[in-house]
């Protein structure tokens, strides 16, 4: 009979050997960083703390009786209220202030902690990654964070804990002082700064031991494999609902769910759902269209997809942004880069829709929308120019929204200094413009005239005054006229009347999003580097859509 030790590794090994299909269905991808490392930074002493600028900070946590509702006839929250059990704090968020928390030094991590028999606590620290590990160069790299906890330990990287069905080990507990290995970067760059949140957990949970928390090792690994886009295993990931109005109920699952398709983009903006159950998105810094396919497989649908100048280093955002269907079913482009909006047409050759305006180039086209009779709206703010608004390329000397009425491009109006996400209501009377000024986070209301101006503008939603960074990013409408925006600190759901109902706090900042699936109730969020859906209770309003709406009318 073999020890246990023995039957350990042999069990390891085996895991370590399998197709790449079967483990990345439960290490979550795990394996193009299983060899040999080209450079290590221990975390648990001070010179590998201080190489990636990071301090440890540590919290306890306490359980706390708080208020739920029972279970009901779907299995879900929406009975009667009862009450039951969290712990606080709930420290995963790469935005949670840690700042009052006690600092330890890196030496003494594997320090008995917690109170010991049913305990809970946190380790946070923010990694910066070097300019140089020795004689290594870390750009480019694939970083894997490798720790164990004595009992379990959940990793949350950049305020993300992906779980999958089935999952052994990565970012949740794998077993009993096991291992915690996972991807934290891919394709890193020098300056990349992530934050790692370590929930530890005192175990066995059914029986609390008379013993303590402690970290055993913790370590950074930089493995030179290759980098870039992945699809992962659609994966459930966290997700936080604020609920405001009762009326989000009916929009949002009293359970939410949110899961990660695909991640290691530079940035993803401009999604579109096709009908054949393909979907597009861009990402405007690497100058490329993306496919996620319906059977979950990631490929490159277009390159230089918004500029192929020989100055592209020059620029933040060359690529595409917004990407949009006509009601004939051909996709239209915003180039940044070439200062203009295109079409594919079904024989593959590309047609200029719009790139000058009174002679002038236009700055670069952002986002987009049709009418059901197929005049094309369009923002056109200079985020895409390497200076934005003080770039020698600007020629239009405002930040306008354009229209293409029967072939005739008309400047609609230039209320706005970031014109962004823009969408129609369902029946087409109004259209919504995002403002992307940190100084005016507004969304416009225009009344759409036949021939396709805009009158009687009037401030819809004022979110000037919401912590964040973030201003006005992607907008869409669902089919009972709620607007779905992107603004500071997650995505608002806003009432046709202008009531905020609530906001949905993905792990990622989600910069634009699409309707999707057959049956339209899919959210697809394109998050910073990362591909999300998010199943809701109604149908948002896709391309064609309006068509199918109008002849309901």
């Amino acid at each position: 009979m073999k020890s246990r030790n023995t039957l350990f590794v042999l069990t390891i090994t085996f895991l370590l050997t399998l197709p790449a299909n079967f483990v990345a269905g439960t290490l979550l991808d795990e394996t193009p960083a299983q060899g040999k490392p080209e450079a290590t930074i221990d975390l648990a002493t001070k010179a590998g703390a201080q190489l990636v600028r990071g301090e440890w900070r540590y919290s306890d946590t306490k359980i706390v009786e708080v208020d739920f509702k029972a279970a009901g006839a779907d299995g879900q929250p929406t009975e009667a209220p009862n009450k039951t059990y969290d712990f606080t704090p709930h420290a995963g968020g790469v935005e949670f202030d840690d700042s009052k928390w006690e600092v330890i030094d890196p030496t003494t991590l594997d320090k008995r902690r917690s109170a010991g028999k049913l305990a809970f606590n946190w380790y946070r620290i923010k990694i910066t990654v070097p300019e140089r590990i020795g004689n290594f160069t870390p750009a480019g790299s694939t970083v894997v964070f490798t720790t164990s906890l004595d009992d379990y330990a959940e990793i949350w990287v950049d305020g993300e804990l992906p779980r999958a069905a089935g999952q052994s080990g990565g970012s949740v507990i794998k077993g009993w002082n096991a291992e915690n290995r996972l991807i934290i970067g891919r394709d890193v760059k020098p300056g990349q700064k992530i934050q790692l949140a370590v929930f530890g957990i005192n175990g066995p949970i059914s029986n609390p031991p008379t013993n303590y928390i402690y970290m055993r090792y913790a370590k950074l690994e930089f493995h030179k494999v290759t980098g870039g886009p992945i699809a992962v295993t659609p994966q459930e990931v966290n997700v936080e609902v604020v609920r405001l109005d009762p009326a989000i109920d009916a929009i949002v699952p009293a359970n939410p769910k949110i899961f990660k398709l695909a991640e290691g983009f530079q940035f993803t903006e401009g999604p579109i759902w096709m009908k054949n159950g393909d979907f597009l998105f861009s990402d405007p810094n690497a100058n490329m269209i993306y496919k996620y396919s319906a059977g979950g497989k990631l490929s490159v649908f277009k390159k230089n997809s918004g500029y192929s100048g020989k100055d592209v280093a020059e620029y933040f955002q060359p690529g595409s942004n917004g990407l949009t269907v006509d009601p004939q079913g051909r996709l239209t482009i915003n180039e940044h880069g070439n200062h203009r909006v295109t079409r594919v047409e079904k024989d593959g050759r590309l047609t200029v829709l719009a790139d000058r305006f009174e002679g002038k180039r236009l700055n670069s086209p952002n986002d987009l929308v049709y009418r059901s009779d197929g005049t094309l709206f369009f923002t056109d703010p200079p985020f895409g120019l390497p200076k934005f608004y003080d770039d020698a390329r600007k020629e239009l000397p405002y930040s306008g929204v354009f229209a293409l009425y029967k072939g005739q491009l008309k400047l609609v109006t230039t209320d706005l200094k970031g014109p962004n996400g823009i969408a129609f209501s369902p029946d087409e009377k109004y259209l919504y413009v995002g403002n992307w000024d940190p100084e005016k986070k507004i969304v416009m209301r225009y009344d759409v005239e036949a021939e396709g101006n805009l009158s009687n503008g009037k401030v819809f939603f004022d979110m000037t005054t919401a912590p964040g960074e973030d201003a006005i990013d992607g907008i869409k409408i669902d089919q009972q006229g709620n607007l779905y925006v992107s603004g500071p600190g997650g995505l608002w759901i806003i009432s046709p009347s202008g009531k905020h109902l609530g906001t949905i706090i993905a792990p990622k900042h989600a910069h634009n999003i699409a309707w999707g699936g057959d049956d339209g109730k899919t959210l697809y969020m394109t998050a910073q580097g990362t591909l999300y859906r998010m199943p809701l209770k109604i149908p948002g309003i896709r391309p064609g859509d309006n068509q199918k709406l109008a002849a309901q009318r």
